[in-house]
Order: C-alpha cells, then structure tokens, then sequence
C-alpha cells in the first residue's frame, strides 16, 4: 500500500462521522465515503497538494453525500441572494435590536434528533451564496482553523468573519422559515 492510500485510509473515520452527521444514516453513510475513497485512490494525482489531504477528501465526500440524499430524499430548494447582500440592515434596527425577534425554537436538541431537520439544514447551507457556503461548511462543519481557512481561500480574516456573519444570518432565516415555522422549503420559494 502506497503512503498516499495509507494517508487516506486514516482520515476514513473522520469522513465517516462527517458523512454520518450529515446523512443520518450509516449504509447511506458508508457508501458516501467508500465512493469518496475510491475516487481518491483511482486518481491520486488530481491532488495537488493545494490544500490539505483532508480538506481535498472532504470537498469529494461533500459532492457524494449530495448524491445520496438525491438518491434517498426530495431535495429543497430554498431564496438565495448574493454574497453581497446585507441581511443586517433587514433584520436589524439602527440600535441594534432585532426587527423581528426570532420565534422560540422549542427544544433544540430534540429538532436536532430529527432527520429531516438535517435535510432542511443540508438544503440551506446547499442554497448559500457559494463562498459563504464553503466558508462556513470549512469553518463549522470541517472545524478547521480561521488562519487556515484565511490561506486556502487567499482571503482576510475580516473577510472571513463577514462571510461567516452573512452565512450564520441566512441559516438562521431559512431555518426560522423552513423548519421551525413548519413550512418546510419548496421549489416556489426560488
């Protein structure tokens, strides 16, 4: 076994959990990394070693966990708007208190057990302007470091707390609108 397959073969638990967090479901999950794995050890030499190993794994894993849930689940489509538009100014007042307070979610822990929670959750974050959605899936879901983020991305660290704020802020919205005030995204709301 060559360095690289062993390289990629110990970061399969992490792609697992990654893949399980995201799926809910441990064949679906299992088939998302064994096709991740496999299309690492086919073409090694489509990593160049811009980014680490594991980041490289994951941006395959994150393109095979969208065909399961194609495969296994009615995908929603959800508003977006560009990576320019400030949220700030429509959800807050001038002194900073919310226009709208945010509905109370109820219990957080039991949505979160619930897997169609993560479908309308993997549907925002699918619907996030492009940048906002790699930042945040690096960030929050990849838990890499801000300085590390900052270098793959040739971006600020200003920058990146922007981008995070703006992603942070669209989630919440799509969710308040898409899971917790029961009306689950449809194509329609485009």
């Amino acid at each position: 076994m060559s360095d690289f397959a062993r390289e990629v073969q110990a970061l399969r638990p992490q792609l697992l959990r990654f893949a399980r967090t995201q799926l809910r479901n441990d064949a679906w999950a299992e088939d998302a990394v064994s096709e991740t794995l496999l299309a690492a050890l086919e073409k090694p030499q489509s990593f160049g070693g811009h980014s680490q190993l594991k980041t490289w794994l994951v941006g395959i894993l994150k393109h095979k966990v969208i065909d399961q849930l194609r495969r296994h689940a009615r995908e929603a489509s959800l508003t977006t708007d560009d990576d320019e538009a400030d949220l700030d100014e429509l959800l807050f007042k001038a002194d900073g208190e919310w226009r709208e307070a945010p509905q109370d979610w109820g219990d957080p822990e039991h949505a979160l057990r619930e897997r169609q929670f993560f479908e309308v959750l993997e549907a925002c974050v699918q619907h996030l302007p492009a940048t906002q959605g790699r930042v945040f899936m690096m960030r929050e879901w990849l838990e890499l470091e801000s300085d590390e983020i900052c270098k793959e991305l040739s971006i600020t660290t200003t920058n990146l707390w922007v981008l995070l704020h703006r992603a942070r802020l669209r989630l919440r919205e799509c969710l308040q609108r898409g899971w917790f005030a029961g009306h689950p995204p449809t194509a329609e709301r485009r």
